[in-house]
């Protein structure tokens, strides 16, 4: 049972066993001067162990140098050949060696895997009281093999398939040595066989020895040879030495990499059949299946994604079954996870997180909106975290809120494919992404005054505040339903308010023209949902202005000559036309016959206003609501008068005002916002009221305290018809 060297007539892998930690050949992870294996085993403080790896890596050659280098006792059993009788025997032979020399046995178990459980449970006590260190040597996953309690008591080194230069070494040194290898022969080994055994050993020196030894014995009629007798191993030799033909790749070399950019390629392109020869081709050649694995997850995120999320854990899964099976067995491992990605649906939008990586560069110094910040250290001082819309709360678990730096509004990078799991889903974003922009913007819209430009994020605050969504939809089908659009319809739509129509205008008039001639912020949020839709044919034809339209297309030197007008439907939103006639005026010469136009506008006056909400006095609710009423005058009337002005003879006209009634968070900033002097509100106020009544109103606004009221908002729509002819 004792461990017994091999002599001069053992095979050449047997041979050429190292013999000492200088002889040993890899592992360096391990075994380089200053590690812990090493430094035990040159102080002969070695504990126990278990050493995992492939085949010749070297599992046996290190429990023989461990021997070598103590003075414990060393026996060797094979967990294949012996049972529970020969562990006895060993126990019983580590006993008697304690009391006769008061030292302790390393028992090496080769292949411990393939002992049951009882067997490994067998092996505790004598491990626990310190008579037996043991040295177990195992091919699988020590974690899942070996006996847990028996593992925690036991350090685990993994050892790796050693590499080209390890195995070139072993080569030289069998080809060199005169007394257990083959340099007292004239032995010839070209480049390309040396290459070829090499590669072909997937990191086995074993295999490599075995493969070298068959070479050289059989290339002569009888070995040893007579003295002076040349062998020469070339290439086909070599091949026939190992059973396996040279395949044209080199791992560190343009073929590899061209043969890994064809399996990506194949996968890629859905041809199986090209896949698997590519994976194949890369085995025969001795690629590390665990590079081939790294770049199958690469792939199934990048070229398969959100087509079939599934396809990154079918890899994951395949090449943890990998790593517990080994090759050969795991072939089938690979097979399986480069079959999978080849056949299942493709998409590479997450790509778009790159689009995302260089937004973050252009927009380095963009602050995160104040309603997304932490509120838990410092929100009470510094209003972190106000205004934010809690998700769950709401219908479907989905609230339209701004996520994006301020100055990145209607921003987006991923641009869904239309196959599998993302495709089914592409719909239901692009249409939220639309209707968060457009309900955001509602939002702002919906305030009593137009607030100051106070920059993207206050925009973007205010906006989010509003919290509309619920009711955002169906404001939208009612101003395209007084459109009335058919499929084939020219529609222009101008203003600074037309984001909630634009796509339902493009979805309802497929085969005609939607134009949209708008401020310049507008038309980028449009461009930016667009995204991949923006070169389209049927995608919205996009004029911008230097400023807010505050005149109608064609009365300046901006005009719709670019949309091919005139047109069969005109839609005209905003409430900052100080000069309604004007548009009413300029409208004729942009409608065909028989065409209609829709113009919106909000009647603050209408609507709740700040001195219905704040506590005051009769006195100073009576001093600010005259306020509101010369800031915001009554826009119902005015827009009447224009109308009856401004429309040419046999051109009709019906003015109809919609009430909405919606839940709306208000804040003291808000309030304090509006009540500022560089608005119009404040200014109203500032002029009419005296200092007195002006402080207690803002006190008032600033001691509000966050609530949810009930918002009223008067949407007021003009419908014309242009005579038929």
């Amino acid at each position: 049972m004792e461990l017994a060297f091999d002599t001069d007539r053992s095979p050449l892998a047997a041979r050429m066993r190292p013999r000492s930690l200088a002889e040993f050949v890899g592992q360096e992870h391990i075994l380089a001067p200053g590690r812990l294996l090493r430094r035990a085993i040159e102080a002969d403080q070695i504990s126990s162990i278990v050493l995992s790896g492939p085949p010749g890596t070297g599992k046996t050659t290190l429990a023989r140098v461990i021997a070598e280098h103590t003075r414990s006792q060393f026996l060797s059993v094979n967990a294949v050949l012996s049972g529970v009788k020969d562990l006895r025997a060993a126990i019983e032979q580590a006993r008697t060696f304690r009391d006769q020399t008061n030292r302790r046995t390393i028992l090496f178990v080769d292949e411990v895997h393939r002992w049951n459980r009882s067997q490994q449970d067998a092996l505790l006590p004598w491990v626990e009281d310190g008579l037996i260190i043991l040295i177990g040597a195992t091919t699988e996953n020590p974690f899942f093999e070996v006996n847990r309690a028996l593992l925690s008591r036991s350090r685990v080194f993994l050892l790796n398939p050693l590499d080209p230069k390890d195995l070139s070494r072993v080569l030289d040194a069998a080809l060199t040595d005169r007394e257990r290898g083959y340099g007292a022969y004239a032995v010839t080994v070209t480049q390309e066989a040396r290459d070829h055994l090499v590669g072909a050993s997937s990191g086995d020196a074993r295999t490599l020895l075995n493969a070298l030894e068959l070479a050289v014995e059989t290339s002569v009629p009888t070995f040893p040879p007579p003295p002076g007798t040349e062998i020469d191993v070339d290439l086909s030799v070599a091949e026939d030495s190992i059973q396996r033909r040279a395949v044209l790749y080199d791992k560190d070399g343009d073929y590899h990499f061209d043969t890994i950019s064809a399996l990506i390629k194949s996968i890629r392109g859905s041809d199986p059949d090209a896949a698997l020869y590519w994976l194949a081709r890369m085995v025969t050649a001795g690629e590390d299946p665990h590079y081939i694995f790294r770049r199958l997850l690469v792939q199934a995120s990048e070229d398969v994604g959100l087509a079939d999320p599934q396809a990154l854990g079918v890899v994951t899964s395949c090449a943890t079954a990998f790593d517990r099976v080994g090759l050969p067995e795991g072939q089938f491992h690979l097979a399986q996870a480069v079959l999978y990605l080849a056949n299942t649906q493709k998409s590479n939008s997450t790509l778009s997180y790159f689009d995302a990586r260089a937004a973050v560069q252009e927009h380095a110094g963009d602050e995160v909106p104040t309603h997304l910040r932490d509120a838990n250290r410092d929100g009470a001082d510094l209003g972190h975290g106000q205004g934010y819309l809690y998700p769950h709360a709401y219908r479907d678990h989905w609230v339209a809120q701004q996520y994006l730096p301020g100055a990145m509004q209607g921003r987006h990078f991923y641009e869904p494919g239309n196959l599998g799991w993302e495709g089914e889903r592409a719909a239901q974003l692009q249409d939220r992404r639309r209707l968060q922009v457009a309900a955001i913007q509602e939002a702002e819209r919906g305030q009593w005054v137009v607030a100051p430009a106070r920059g993207a994020d206050a925009r973007w605050t205010r906006r989010a505040e509003g919290g509309i969504y619920d009711h955002v939809a169906e404001l939208r089908d009612l101003l395209v339903d007084r459109l009335n659009l058919s499929a084939t319809d020219r529609c222009l739509l101008a203003g600074d308010g037309i984001l909630l129509v634009v796509w339902e205008a493009v979805r309802r008039s497929p085969g005609g023209l939607v134009a949209v001639w708008s401020p310049e912020d507008t038309i980028q949020v449009v461009r930016h949902s667009l995204g991949a839709e923006a070169d389209r044919i049927d995608a919205p034809q996009l004029l911008s202005t230097e400023g807010p339209p505050a005149a109608p297309p064609g009365t300046d030197r901006q005009s719709t000559s670019g949309h091919r007008g005139p047109f069969d439907r005109v839609f005209v939103r905003s409430f900052r036309y100080d000069d309604p006639a004007a548009w009413l005026a300029a409208l004729p010469p942009l409608l065909v016959p028989g065409g209609r136009a829709v113009v919106v506008d909000i009647d603050p006056a209408d609507g709740t206003r700040p001195s219905a909400i704040l506590e005051l006095s009769p006195e100073d609710r009576d001093a600010l609501k005259r306020a509101e009423l010369t800031g915001a005058p009554a826009r119902t009337s005015l827009w009447r008068n224009a109308a009856d002005s401004s429309l040419p003879p046999g051109w009709t006209a019906e003015l109809s005002v919609h009430h909405t009634v919606t839940p709306r968070r208000i804040t003291a900033a808000q309030l304090t916002e509006w009540l500022a002097p560089d608005g119009a509100l404040g200014d109203a106020l500032a002029a009419s009221a005296d200092g007195d009544t002006l402080e207690r109103i803002r006190a008032s606004a600033r001691s509000w305290k966050p609530s949810t009221v009930q918002w009223s908002r008067a949407h007021l729509f003009l419908t014309i018809e242009a005579p038929t002819a």
